[in-house]
């Protein structure tokens, strides 16, 4: 099998924040992936404004009370990661600034920290907390993006990580309080005085300029994040997690990876394909093919207990692109996540059925891709 532009091939494994508690999981997560046939790990390090690892800048996570676990999530995972010839990638979510319906109680949190930095509507109310659902930093400002990036600078700095892996780069724009549609945010003073400084117009006036506007922001944030890396360490792989229909992803979260792939912004592209209907998966994987030219594609795809289905979608973006990522480790493996995924008996039970008819073709496609690897 020939590889897009001799490129080896990447099988990778998302790993959440809610995967992991302790060293023990961490390690565990290490070695089911290598069972799985994977050469990469995904590991969520941030996911709202706090972290999973040493920030010089935000707090630790929740899930650790806001204080120091007593172990570095990060680091022990990276010795783990390449103690097994794994490449690690951190994740981060790039612009949620919380999750839930109560604030967070920690005052350093960003959200407590910086409330200007939050959206806020024509009225002047900021966006409401909402179960299920991000509430967002405004990318639209110079200070919040330059804070993201500061964020980023001192994680790539301190860490020998693989590459790294943005997610939530856009706008979430998911609705809240149960509305269809998301309100039109941001629409504080600054971000207005912003768009008519550079356009001359109000977001009424002109709605279409706005959205590109709010579009070119976010692009800017890409940019930003990707001249940081370039300065502590311009060989470090950038990979985005993006919509799968690009021109969707685009008009209703300002989401424009066509342009960052054009101007090297990013390195890899990981359209999140979680989709089980065939033809549809199948159109989308088309659509890549055609446009996503030089730059390297990586195709998410959702593992449940179609297992047909997931042999399929596997064996067909191996086939089309440089890889496959599996969302997620706890679709396959036993995980501490309470919050995402049961953990009763039955659920066990299933997990394993997928796991003993996966792996065997998992570790099938690890094996051709490395031979197709080195016949490139």
């Amino acid at each position: 099998m020939s590889l897009p532009h001799g490129r080896a091939v990447t099988r990778a494994m998302w790993v959440t924040r809610f995967d992991y508690k302790t060293p023990t999981d961490i390690e565990k997560i290490a070695q089911s992936c290598e069972e799985a046939g994977c050469n990469t790990i995904i590991f969520q390090v941030r996911g709202n404004a706090t972290a999973f690892y040493k920030s010089s800048y935000e707090p630790w996570a929740e899930q650790f009370n806001f204080t120091d676990p007593g172990f570095d999530p990060l680091e022990v995972a990276l010795a783990a990661a390449h103690g097994r010839n794994l490449k690690l990638l951190a994740w981060v979510n790039v612009v949620p600034a919380w999750w839930g319906s109560t604030k967070p109680t920690d005052s350093a949190q960003i959200y407590n920290k910086k409330p200007e930095w939050a959206w806020y509507d024509k009225s002047g109310g900021r966006q409401p907390l909402a179960d299920k659902f991000y509430v967002s930093l405004n990318p639209c400002l110079p200070e919040v993006r330059e804070y993201i990036s500061n964020v980023i600078e001192d994680l790539v700095a301190r860490y020998p990580i693989d590459g790294l892996h943005l997610d939530y780069m856009r706008f979430p724009n998911d609705p809240v309080g149960g509305t269809a549609k998301a309100a039109d945010y941001p629409r504080d003073n600054q971000t207005v005085a912003l768009f008519k400084a550079d356009t001359n117009k109000s977001p009424d006036s002109d709605p279409a300029a706005w959205d590109q506007w709010r579009t070119e922001q976010v692009t800017k944030l890409v940019s930003d994040i990707r001249r940081t890396v370039n300065q502590y360490k311009p060989y470090l792989e950038i990979s985005v997690a993006v919509g799968p229909v690009p021109e969707v992803a685009k008009s209703t979260h300002f989401q424009d990876v066509k342009t960052w792939m054009k101007e090297h912004l990013v390195d890899v592209v990981y359209p999140m394909n979680y989709t089980r209907d065939p033809k549809v998966f199948d159109e989308r994987v088309a659509q890549w093919k055609e446009f996503a030219g030089r730059t390297p594609v990586v195709m998410g795809v959702r593992i449940d207990d179609d297992i047909e289905t997931d042999r399929a979608q596997l064996a067909s973006v191996l086939h089309a692109f440089r890889g496959y990522s599996i969302f997620a480790y706890s679709s396959l493996f036993d995980s501490p996540n309470q919050a995402l995924d049961k953990q009763d008996e039955t659920t066990r039970e299933r997990r394993a059925l997928v796991r003993k008819a996966l792996l065997p073709q998992l570790a099938g496609l690890s094996q051709s891709g490395a031979a197709a690897s080195a016949n490139d």
